[in-house]
């Protein structure tokens, strides 16, 4: 157990036994206890493999490659239809978590065969449409588009749907042209 996470548990209201017993059943499988994201996350040889976290009407395990995951049992959900590779696993009681114990340790085994083997997620290619001023920013500078390119699909969408927000091109030109060095710096939007 790590005890910087250990005010996440504390913190909890609602669904505090069921957070601290998603916590030993993962901690059971030799993962290694980090904060992330202000949740607890699970890593294996540094590769992020599982979080914890909780909502209004239910607590959850998120396996961030679940998408490559078999799921036997049914359980794993898509959070939303633009989520390509994280899927969870939600509980609304202790009795639920406490009956799939064996079957939450098998898929956190698989989680972690998963990173071991190297598999990645085919990420759909950015799904938006990239803006006009932003495909004629890529069509003039090779080395803004290689590393557009070479930015995180999740980061390549953010700046997309950024770029696209302003109903006027010259709105739109402006964010690109304030965001060009972050981007071939190889930082997503939001990094500093």
């Amino acid at each position: 157990m790590n005890p910087k996470v250990d005010f996440y548990f504390k913190k909890a209201k609602k669904w505090q036994k069921e957070l601290e017993k998603l916590r030993t059943i993962i901690l059971d499988c030799h993962l290694t206890e980090e904060l992330k994201w202000g949740v607890p996350c699970y890593t294996f040889e540094g590769s992020n493999i599982v979080l914890i976290h909780d909502f209004k009407d239910y607590c959850a395990l998120l396996f961030m490659k679940g998408a490559l995951m078999k799921d036997p049992k049914g359980i794993l959900i898509q959070q939303t239809e633009h989520v390509q590779s994280a899927r969870q696993i939600r509980f609304t009681n202790l009795q639920e978590i406490t009956k799939l114990e064996p079957v939450l340790k098998a898929y956190v085994f698989e989680a972690v065969e998963i990173k071991e083997a190297g598999l990645k997620v085919d990420f759909k290619k950015a799904p938006e449409p990239v803006p006009e001023e932003l495909q004629n920013k890529l069509d003039k500078s090779s080395a803004f588009k290689k590393a557009f390119e070479a930015l995180t699909p999740g980061r390549q969408r953010g700046y997309i749907l950024y770029f696209s927000q302003p109903k006027q091109s010259k709105t739109r030109e402006s964010r690109i042209e304030k965001y060009t060095q972050q981007i071939l710096d190889g930082k997503g939007l939001n990094d500093e």
